[in-house]
């Protein structure tokens, strides 16, 4: 009797597992689509920023970032705040997550605005940290978004959080985040405290670099300025070899280099307007007379 009592517990047991694999191979089929969902949006957002260079614009996105949820984390969500399986994808938000990286704090909103006039993201909730300041001190802008992506089986509108906060932020909430994960959620009061102060010190710092932000901007626009002049110059430069004397070249060049010493920007784009010139002028020598 015992022993058919311990078939059939193990019969349970073995069919009970069965069940857990079958779901387990399920999981693949559920996160591949959100998996393309962070692709595209990462590389939409990444347009952003390449669009911006392009037009020689300032790019409110310094860097985006993407990742969907791992399985694990997925499991303690839903154990911790009771969802059930069926309800899964409704309730959990973030199993595509977006990370969005600005410069100045000023860049958030308007990063918010862009996604918000887009044809193919419809925001559904949003959570402003940067009003609302989490007791840790985490401050962000959360945008829970509803994105449509073409499957096998169709087209699937899927969740996705998209964060968006500053260099600063991300700094405190990565470390944020790693002390959570070390202390299970049950974090010292002493260390709790640290964090609690060097969250004041990332915000002061937040808007200490806000209060410079044209002077900044400025810097780094004259800094792109001179490195696109740079590449236009050299480029130029290296096409003069085909249809110039080396002796010629050389002089050009010296004389480039003597510019670019000064650092003087303005007499750089003098430079490169004359080479345009003396390069134009070749290139019309170079071209055979049609009679």
């Amino acid at each position: 009797m015992l022993y058919l009592d311990y078939c059939g517990a193990m019969a349970d047991a073995g069919e009970l597992l069965g069940v857990r694999f079958m779901e387990i191979q399920l999981w693949r089929k559920l996160l591949s689509p959100y998996e393309l969902a962070v692709r595209e949006l990462v590389l939409k957002f990444e347009h952003i920023i390449l669009e911006h260079q392009e037009q020689g614009l300032y790019s409110p996105i310094e860097q985006v970032s993407g990742r969907e949820k791992s399985v694990s984390s997925i499991l303690d969500k839903i154990q911790r705040k009771h969802i059930p399986m069926e309800r899964l994808e409704e309730e959990v938000e973030d199993i595509a997550g977006i990370r969005i990286i600005c410069q100045f704090e000023e860049d958030i909103d308007v990063v918010a605005n862009l996604i918000q006039k887009r044809s193919d993201i419809t925001i559904k909730s949003e959570k402003n940290y940067l009003k609302h300041i989490k007791q840790s001190g985490y401050r962000s802008y959360h945008l829970i978004v509803y994105y449509p992506v073409e499957t096998i089986g169709g087209l699937r509108r899927l969740q996705a959080e998209i964060q968006i906060r500053t260099l600063a932020m991300n700094f405190w909430a990565t470390i944020e985040h790693s002390l959570q994960y070390k202390y299970k959620g049950n974090m010292p009061p002493h260390v709790t405290e640290r964090l609690s102060k060097a969250a004041d010190a990332i915000n002061s710092l937040d808007h200490e670099m806000s209060s410079v932000r044209s002077e900044i901007m400025d810097a780094q626009n004259s800094s792109k300025l001179q490195s696109n002049l740079v590449a236009d110059i050299l480029s130029n430069i290296e096409n003069l070899y085909k249809v110039s004397t080396k002796r010629e070249v050389m002089k050009i060049q010296d004389e480039f280099l003597r510019v670019y010493e000064t650092k003087d920007l303005q007499k750089l784009e003098r430079f490169h307007r004359q080479l345009d010139i003396i390069a134009e002028g070749y290139r019309a020598q170079s071209v055979p007379i049609r009679i």
